[in-house]
């Protein structure tokens, strides 16, 4: 086979082996072009809710793009985009008013940043700084790097990151003193925002946190005079049960991020949805107020489409049900870790399910992450741990039986990949 001239993401090619060509895809399944069918056990990269090309939201795309492709929404609007926005905010947690359109995850965090720090600065209060949760992910762009963890991920850019201020993961048990670092950051005014990825992080290893440390957190924020904004990528959508995640902790928040799960993982397109007092701040007879920001494919109007296709799914067809379900099958399947010392910290929120394989170098670049892709990749399984984090974010339209055989492979793995320290 000749070499690809192709560079994929978050993938070392002096080491890792040729992916598998995908052909086909079609509920929880992909197919190969060597005919064999792989179980997607995280959704493609969390974007995948209902299972892959979903009927209503295939439909959505063909018929508009029969109509329409790319417009310049700087300059002229369309009616995808004006009905999702209404949808947006119909579903979003009260308060959030205005629906700011982009094409990425990360973009959708860059423009929260912006909309915070532009807030301050058009109502003439200095506020600069932004505080985060220490082990955070929120993107690979600059403003969305530096808002993370600092790592192997982002250090070749150090140079590039601003400073922010980091608050001690709330691990049970220990939750006040995050609390008490962010009434800290919040002293003197200068603290402009509050960034966080509500209840579980996810590319820092699925780490969990309660709801009740979520509302304590927007609290906090508030009381220091501070936006509280909810990364809500990746666990919008159902992924912890709720529609937002945010919900369980009834907290609404004055900006939040959207996108992976917004048009069911057909294509891409996020949004950033904020309160009237933050539009509010940006509208002015003084043109210098304008929210200086734009990508190219800003509320394309196929994806657009496609977003509403997937409302019309969460309206029409019963998803809270199957999140439900599907919350209840990981839960009933923790206990099975439980005395088996190959495996530390199971855990589930929602859909999301996860569990620390044991080792002797743990961490993102952990030896055993490529070797457990194989190991699961072997077994038809497309399961991408975080180093030595194995974890199970599926489509919601997967099976118990389904479910049954990444569990058992799990295990298996343990025996043959990892090993007790």
């Amino acid at each position: 086979m000749t070499s690809s001239p192709l560079w994929r993401p978050f993938f070392q090619h002096a080491v890792e082996p040729t992916p598998p060509t995908i052909v086909e895809a079609s509920g929880a399944w992909l197919t190969t072009d060597s005919g064999d069918r792989i179980l997607d056990a995280i959704s493609s990269w969390w974007v995948i809710t209902h299972g892959h090309r979903h009927p209503a939201i295939m439909e959505a795309i063909r018929k508009t793009s029969e109509r329409l492709d790319q417009l310049i929404f700087a300059s002229v609007t369309h009616e995808p985009a004006e009905r999702l926005a209404r949808e947006l905010v119909a579903l979003a947690p009260e308060g959030l008013a205005h629906v700011f359109f982009s094409d990425s995850g990360s973009t959708a965090v860059e423009v929260a940043l912006k909309m915070a720090l532009g807030t301050f600065r058009n109502r003439g209060e200095a506020r600069t700084r932004v505080a985060v949760l220490e082990g955070g992910y929120h993107g690979d762009t600059i403003g969305a790097m530096s808002v993370g963890e600092r790592g192997v991920f982002n250090a070749a850019y150090e140079p590039l990151l601003f400073d922010v201020v980091r608050l001690p993961f709330p691990h049970p048990g220990r939750e006040q003193a995050t609390l008490d670092a962010l009434e800290v950051a919040g002293r003197g005014g200068e603290l402009a925002a509050v960034l966080v990825e509500p209840l579980v992080l996810g590319a820092g290893g699925m780490r969990m946190y309660g709801a009740d440390t979520l509302a304590e957190l927007a609290r906090v924020a508030r009381e220091a005079g501070a936006l509280f904004v909810a990364d809500e990528v990746m666990t919008g959508w159902g992924r912890t049960g709720a529609l937002f995640a945010c919900e369980h902790a009834g907290v609404a928040p004055d900006i939040l991020c959207t996108s992976k799960g917004l048009t069911g993982g057909a294509l891409p397109l996020a949004a950033t949805l904020a309160t009237a007092e933050i539009f509010d701040a940006h509208r002015s007879t003084d043109r210098s107020k304008t929210f200086f920001h734009s990508s190219s494919f800003t509320a394309n109007p196929i994806a657009c489409a496609a977003a509403l296709a997937n409302v019309g799914v969460w309206r029409d067809e019963p998803v809270a049900e199957r999140v439900a379900a599907l919350a209840a099958h990981h839960a009933a399947r923790m206990p099975r870790f439980d005395g088996d010392e190959r495996f530390a910290n199971a855990r589930a929120c929602g859909t999301i399910a996860a569990v620390d394989l044991r080792v002797d170098d743990p961490g993102y670049l952990a030896e055993v992450g490529p070797k457990l892709r194989a190991f699961f990749l072997g077994r038809g399984l497309l399961v991408r741990p975080l180093g030595e984090t194995i974890y199970l974010m599926p489509p919601y339209c997967v099976t118990e039986p389904e479910l049954d055989r990444l569990y058992d492979a799990i295990f298996e793995a343990a025996g043959v990949v990892g090993a007790p320290r």
